[in-house]
């Protein structure tokens, strides 16, 4: 089975927005986190049945692996509006009061990002969360007075990459429950990609798919970037989604057979040499490669660990053997 050729006039309607195309609206069309979907149908049904909005909720893990999509589907499920917003965007006490009082019953808010709301904006949410009830301070001083504004139920659903800092007060208003998104199998991903090709009209052999799958580091959001990388490649020279063209797609994006970039690759060069195999601390790593260490601790590392390349330990991360056999096709 071949595909047929795109050529650049082909460019599907429904593809200006594809993050939203892509995006399942109802558990059965969420792919994979099975535990996870199981835990919230029995949330949103109990919810249901008392005609109570569902406890709050927080999701937790690697960027990528669907926390934003949960959201919108829980929202869809229930058949609640969402408002989105995210942890940085809310500076003020007051900025985190208007979209508090411009709930309505049964609303659902999303807070991504929610380990970096600051400990003032978090101490308001404390009774929001426990009574569904607003303080609000007015006046400075001897003066200052507080007033309580009583909102309508709604669902809090946060979400974070970084667990750790969402404090512990915090992460124990969230009676719905904490759950945490793993990386998805092989068979999810490719899954996956079988539906998004569908929807963005892509014609693909699902043996190809495989090629998509190994780079994508087993995260759906990365696996549907290379879908359309490869997709735009194969578009603009005119080409069949053959393995030929995916492999010229993915060399011309930098990418080895594991998915792995060039800044990924000298993460586990700089423990070889630099530190001697490690083990090696965040900041010695950070500064020896000039990677931020945000991005080393929550894009880069956890996947070389899922790969098995680097180890982490009390004392630092180490290069295991297997990271090692890796770096040796690097040898002169």
């Amino acid at each position: 089975m071949s595909s047929t050729p795109l050529s650049p006039s082909q460019t599907p309607s429904d593809d200006q927005f594809s993050d939203n195309v892509l995006r399942p609206s109802s558990f059965d069309q969420y792919i994979g986190q099975d535990n996870i979907k199981k835990n919230l149908s029995i949330l949103i049904g109990a919810a249901k049945a008392r005609g109570h909005a569902p406890e709050h909720v927080l999701f937790y893990g690697p960027p990528g692996l669907g926390k934003t999509t949960l959201a919108h589907v829980i929202a869809k499920e229930v058949g609640a509006n969402l408002k989105v917003t995210s942890g940085p965007s809310i500076e003020r006490v007051g900025d985190l009061a208007a979209v508090l009082t411009n709930l309505q019953p049964g609303d659902m808010l999303f807070i991504d990002e929610i380990h970096r709301l600051n400990k003032a904006i978090e101490e308001v949410l404390y009774p929001v969360m426990e009574t569904g009830k607003l303080d609000i301070m007015i006046g400075k001083g001897p003066s200052a007075r507080t007033i309580q504004l009583d909102l309508p139920p709604f669902t809090l659903l946060g979400a974070t990459t970084r667990f750790g800092m969402v404090s512990s007060p915090l992460r124990s208003r969230f009676s719905g429950g904490t759950f945490r998104l793993d990386f998805y199998t092989d068979e999810e991903i490719e899954d996956i990609l079988a539906r998004s090709a569908q929807l963005l009209a892509i014609e693909m052999p699902r043996e190809q798919l495989p090629r998509i799958r190994s780079r994508s580091r087993n995260t759906p959001r990365i696996a549907n970037y290379l879908l359309r990388r490869v997709r735009d490649y194969a578009q603009m020279h005119e080409r069949e989604l053959d393995p030929a063209t995916i492999e010229e797609a993915f060399n011309l994006l930098g990418l080895d057979e594991h998915g792995l970039s060039k800044s990924d690759i000298a993460i586990v060069k700089a423990i070889q040499e630099k530190f001697s195999g490690g083990p090696v601390g965040i900041k010695n790593l950070a500064a020896a490669t000039g990677e931020d260490e945000g991005t080393i601790e929550d894009v880069i590392e956890p996947y070389l660990i899922q790969l098995g390349f680097i180890e982490r330990t009390p004392r630092g991360r180490t290069l295991s053997e297997k990271g090692r056999r890796y770096l040796s096709q690097y040898e002169s």
